[in-house]
C-alpha cells in the first residue's frame, strides 16, 4: 500500500459565471464540487490507476464528512483526527472574457489542537506499518507546528520507510534539515530554496538532502534527479482544460513508479503522463487511466548531464 497524507483537505469548487461585473450581484450559472487538497488528489490518482492507498487527513465539520464520503466512494479508506470547525472550500471561478477567469479563492479551514496533532502522528505511525511508501502533500491547518512534516519523517525513518514530500516554506526547510527520500517542487519553490533558476544546479544542491528530486517547470516539463541520473521528460497535449491538481497527479505518478521499482526514465514518464492527464478534463484534481495509458506512449525522455 501507498499511504497518502493530506493534512488540510478541501472541497474544490468550479463555479461558472456567464460574465463578471464589479460592484454588482453576479449569478453563478453552474458549479461542481470535488474532494480536494494536494494529498487527496494524490490518493485519487493512485486509486484510479488500481493502486491500493489509504488517506490520512484532518477532518472537520460537514465539509470534512463530505470529503471522506466522496473518497470512500472511490475506494479510498480515510482516517485521522476530527477537528473543530470545518474543512476549507477552494473556489475556482470561470468567466470567459473577464479578468476573473481561473481566479481562485481559498478558505482558511480549521485549526489544529495539540491533542489532535498527537493523534495525527500516532495514526500516521500505525498506518505506515502497512505501507511501503508514504506521500506527504500540502499545507497544514492553522496552529500546526513548523516541524509537522519533519516529525512525520522521523517516524518514517524509524520504520525504514520511504517518504515523498510536496510542500513549501518553513515546513520544507525543516524537513530538508532532516533529509528524506523524495521531493517534488516547482521552479518557484526551487529558486526560493536554492537561489538559482537552473534546474540542474538546483537538483545538485537538493540531492545532498534527498535521494530523488522531481522539479517541475510548467510547460517545460519535469526534471528528475535520481540514482545518479537527471532525466528531462515532457509530453504535449492539444488542449488544457484545467491545471488544478496537475502537480499532485505528477507526484502520484512518481510515487507509483518508485513503488513499482521502475527505471528512472520510466518514473519520469509516469510523472509527466499523470500530470498531463489531469489537464484534459474538467474534473478538478482527477485523472483517468485511459488518458494516462495513451499519454505514456507519447512522453519524450532525454538524459541530461551536469555541467
Amino acid at each position: 500500500m501507498i499511504l497518502t497524507v493530506c493534512p488540510n483537505p478541501s472541497i474544490d469548487t468550479y463555479a461558472w459565471l456567464p460574465s463578471f461585473e464589479r460592484g454588482v450581484a453576479n449569478r453563478i450559472a453552474k458549479q461542481q464540487e470535488f474532494p480536494g487538497g494536494k494529498g487527496v488528489h494524490v490518493a485519487m490518482a493512485l486509486r484510479e490507476m488500481g493502486q491500493d492507498t489509504g488517506l490520512l487527513g484532518n477532518w472537520a465539520g460537514h465539509s470534512g464528512q463530505w470529503i471522506k464520503e466522496a473518497c470512500k466512494d472511490l475506494g479510498i479508506p480515510c482516517f485521522g483526527p476530527e477537528l473543530n470547525g470545518a474543512n476549507r472550500k477552494c473556489y475556482t471561478f470561470l468567466s470567459a472574457g473577464s479578468d476573473l477567469n481561473h481566479t481562485e479563492l481559498l478558505e482558511p479551514g480549521p485549526a489544529m489542537a495539540e491533542e489532535s496533532y498527537e493523534e495525527m502522528l500516532q495514526t500516521f505511525k500505525l498506518n505506515l506499518e502497512n505501507a511501503s511508501l508514504a506521500v506527504l502533500s500540502g499545507s497544514w491547518p492553522k496552529q500546526s507546528p513548523d516541524t509537522a512534516y519533519s516529525d512525520l519523517i522521523d517516524i518514517a525513518k524509524q520504520q525504514q520507510k520511504k517518504v515523498i514530500l510536496d510542500c513549501s516554506g518553513v515546513m520544507l526547510e525543516k524537513a530538508l534539515d532532516k533529509g528524506f527520500f523524495g521531493l517534488h517542487l516547482n521552479e518557484h519553490e526551487a529558486k526560493a530554496i536554492c537561489q538559482t533558476e537552473d534546474p540542474l544546479e538546483a537538483i545538485q544542491q537538493l540531492s545532498k538532502k534527498v535521494d530523488l528530486v522531481a522539479l517541475t517547470r510548467g510547460k517545460e516539463g519535469l526534471f528528475l534527479g535520481y540514482l545518479g541520473k537527471v532525466i528531462h521528460a515532457n509530453v504535449t497535449i492539444d488542449k488544457v482544460v484545467s491545471t488544478v491538481g496537475s502537480g499532485d497527479c505528477l507526484t502520484a505518478g512518481i510515487a507509483l513508479g518508485v513503488y513499482r521499482g521502475l527505471s528512472v526514465e520510466e518514473i519520469a514518464g509516469y510523472g509527466v503522463a499523470f500530470g498531463a492527464a489531469n489537464c484534459l478534463r474538467e474534473d478538478l484534481g482527477m485523472l483517468y487511466q485511459s488518458d494516462v495509458e495513451r499519454l505514456l506512449t507519447q512522453v519524450k525522455i532525454k538524459e541530461l548531464n551536469y555541467v
